[in-house]
C-alpha cells in the first residue's frame, strides 16, 4: 500500500479519536454498517467503543485467568476493556495502535478506570515492537483489512505468539472479484472496504503462515447501502455486485 494511503488511513482514525466519531464507514450521519453491539458483555467500556469492528472476536478467544493478551488495532481500547474482565487481575493487557491519538484515547480510559495490568503502544502490525512468544492469545477487529502486508502480518503474529497460543480475529473479506473503482478508492480503503481480500485467500495466507485448527467461527454478510458507494466514489454501484462478509477467525500457533 502506497505511503499516501497509508497516511489516509492514519488520519481518519486519529480524526475519530481526536472527535470521538463512531463509525469505521461513518458518512456524517452515524453510519455503523459493520460494528456489532458489545453493550451486554462483562467489562464493557462505553468510552472505548468507537463502533470501529465488524465482530466480536473475544466470544471465539478462550480466555482464561492470568493470560498474557495483545489486541492488535486496539484503538480506545473496546476489546481490551471485555478482555479484562476475563483475565482478570493477573492478566496482562497489551493494545498495539498506530495512532497516537487512538493510544492516548485508550490511556485516559484506562486512567479512569485504574487498571494497572493494561498498557498500549504504538507501532505496526507488521513489525510488531514485542519479543518472540510473549503473548497467550491475540486479538484483533476489523483492522487487518487494513494492512498493506497480511502476510507480514500473519507472520509477526505467529513470531509473538507463545507456542500453543491462538488468535481470535473479525475482519472483513470477499467472495468473487470486487469493483476496479472500490478496490482503488483510498477513502473506502479507510472505511474498511477496499484493503479486504478474498476469503479464500486469506484463509490459505493463514495456514501457509503455519497456524493450525484454523477454522471460521462466525460470518455474515455486510450489507452495504447503494447510497453510501454514490457518497463515496461519486456514482453509483449496485450493491448485489459488491459481495463484502464478516468473518471472526481463529487459529493455533
Amino acid at each position: 500500500m502506497p505511503n499516501n494511503l497509508k497516511s489516509i488511513v492514519k488520519e481518519k482514525y486519529s480524526d475519530i479519536a481526536r472527535q470521538s466519531q463512531q463509525g469505521c464507514c461513518d458518512t456524517g450521519n452515524g453510519c455503523e454498517i459493520m460494528a456489532e453491539s458489545y453493550d451486554t458483555l462483562d467489562g464493557y467500556n462505553p468510552d472505548a467503543d468507537l463502533k470501529l469492528g465488524c465482530g466480536i472476536p473475544i466470544e471465539y478467544a478462550k480466555l482464561r485467568q492470568g493470560q498474557h493478551v495483545l489486541d492488535l488495532g486496539s484503538g480506545a481500547g473496546n476489546d481490551l476493556f471485555v478482555a479484562r474482565s476475563e483475565v482478570g487481575e493477573t492478566g496482562r493487557l497489551v493494545g498495539l495502535d498506530f495512532s497516537p491519538e487512538m493510544n492516548q484515547k485508550a490511556e485516559e480510559n484506562r486512567r479512569k478506570l485504574g487498571f494497572s495490568n493494561m498498557e498500549f503502544h504504538t507501532g505496526e502490525i507488521e513489525e510488531m515492537p514485542f519479543r518472540d512468544s510473549t503473548f497467550d492469545v491475540i486479538l484483533s477487529n476489523c483492522v487487518l483489512n487494513l494492512v498493506p502486508d497480511k502476510q507480514a502480518a500473519f507472520s509477526e503474529i505467529h513470531r509473538v505468539l507463545k507456542p500453543g497460543g491462538h488468535f481470535a480475529i473479525s475482519d472483513i473479506v470477499t467472495e468473487g472479484t470486487m469493483d476496479k473503482k472500490v478496490q482503488e478508492s483510498a477513502e473506502l480503503y479507510a472505511g474498511c472496504v477496499s484493503g479486504a481480500i478474498d476469503k479464500e485467500e486469506y484463509l490459505e495466507l493463514i495456514r501457509q503462515t503455519g497456524f493450525k485448527e484454523v477454522a471460521i467461527k462466525q460470518e455474515r454478510r455486510i450489507e452495504i447501502p447503494e447510497q453510501w458507494f454514490e457518497e463515496q466514489l461519486g456514482e453509483l454501484i449496485p450493491a448485489d455486485d459488491v459481495r463484502i462478509q464478516s468473518i471472526t477467525v481463529f487459529g493455533v500457533k
